[in-house]
């Protein structure tokens, strides 16, 4: 039986909507990108968003937006996305990884503590895997030392803490829609903010410098990040299918939960107190955890490592030219969360059988051990 990382759950009514655009005559950003804003601004509780090209746009323009430059250091946990920190490359900033809590891998305040400078001037918290980084503690610490707090949620669409959507804390939020996400474009991103000032920014960056296309007068810098039509219109299919979409992952984590019960080896991914969980990924903390993914992907089973550290990556060396303390031992959980962590599938259309064919293949591993 074979187990993909990724199946994406397309449907007909994906297919009448892309093609009813088509038809229309106009593929561009239009109609259909509006509705969908609207309809995303409503799920998330925000007055302000912007759609933009991907994740990876929407954390750079909400950097830019905000007034991040050469040489602003940004706190970032090391266990993420590159896309994180290559965002904070983009807007001419310093990316500074920061360790991450052991039982949940999301950023670590105290370290924060240690990393901060005369020169950082944000923090940006990743709500990791579908779950929610400890936003009273983000939003404390960035008071304390006046920073601003971009939100990257692009794996925690709808995921709330303390009831409250997460993206909406920061002075702005990010998404992506890119596939396998909780719902998807193809490709796409989105960023909400707090004041109409940042939204005002956010377009006129996206939209080339204006507030609308088709006037050539360009008042301010900007660049060409807008969506098509194509892809929003099948974003707003998914948005009619969000609700079933999140009861379905959360039901594949209950049969994971179910079917390693008792197998000592393997511990659930711990959460925030106060945060939802909307399975991006099941993530396990596992004894010979990459001796599993590797028995695993022998048995036709896809599983995926935890994010490799930032401070270990090869693209961000030249951090170490600017001062940017990358020493090994400084981020022993992240280092942690690497060796030991295990992601499995969660995608809506996982079959039970499915989830059972892994489970009793990582009970045979340890039995075999």
């Amino acid at each position: 039986m074979k187990v993909p990382q990724v199946e994406l759950w397309l449907t007909e009514a994906e297919v009448k909507a892309v093609t009813d655009v088509v038809r229309s005559g106009w593929i561009t950003q239009g109609s259909k990108t509006e509705e969908f804003c609207k309809r995303l601004n409503v799920l998330l509780g925000v007055d302000y968003g912007v759609p933009t090209t991907s994740g990876t746009t929407a954390l750079f323009l909400a950097l830019e937006a905000l007034g991040i430059g050469f040489g602003d250091e940004v706190l970032v946990p090391d266990v993420t996305f590159f896309a994180s920190a290559s965002a904070v490359v983009l807007a001419n900033g310093v990316p500074v990884p920061v360790d991450v809590e052991q039982s949940t891998f999301q950023i670590d305040i105290g370290d924060c503590e240690r990393a901060i400078t005369e020169r950082t001037r944000a923090i940006m918290p990743v709500h990791l895997y579908g779950s929610a980084a400890d936003m009273d503690a983000v939003i404390s610490f960035a008071r304390k030392h006046n920073l601003l707090v971009i939100e990257d949620a692009a794996e925690a669409l709808g995921v709330k803490f303390r009831g409250q959507c997460v993206s909406t804390f920061g002075d702005a939020g990010c998404f992506s829609f890119f596939a396998g996400k909780s719902i998807t474009t193809g490709e796409g991103g989105y960023v909400v903010c707090q004041d109409k000032l940042t939204y005002e920014r956010l377009i006129r960056l996206s939209e080339q410098g204006r507030f609308e296309s088709g006037t050539f007068v360009h008042p301010a810098m900007g660049f060409n990040f807008q969506v098509t039509d194509l892809c929003f219109a099948m974003g707003l299919t998914q948005l009619d299918r969000f609700d079933e979409i999140v009861q379905r992952r959360q039901r594949v984590l209950r049969w994971y939960k179910e079917g390693l019960q008792g197998v000592k080896e393997v511990q659930f991914l711990g959460i925030e107190e106060d945060s939802d969980l909307i399975p991006f990924r099941v993530v396990l903390v596992c004894q010979r955890a990459h001796e599993l993914m590797a028995y695993l992907a022998a048995r036709e089973i896809q599983p995926r490592t935890v994010f490799y550290p930032l401070h270990r990556q090869s693209g961000l060396v030249h951090l170490i030219k600017l001062d940017v303390d990358l020493r090994d031992e400084l981020f022993s959980n992240a280092n942690y969360a690497y060796e030991h962590g295990v992601c499995l599938p969660a995608f809506p259309t996982l079959t039970e059988s499915q989830v059972s064919f892994v489970c009793s293949t990582i009970r045979e591993f340890y039995r075999e051990a």
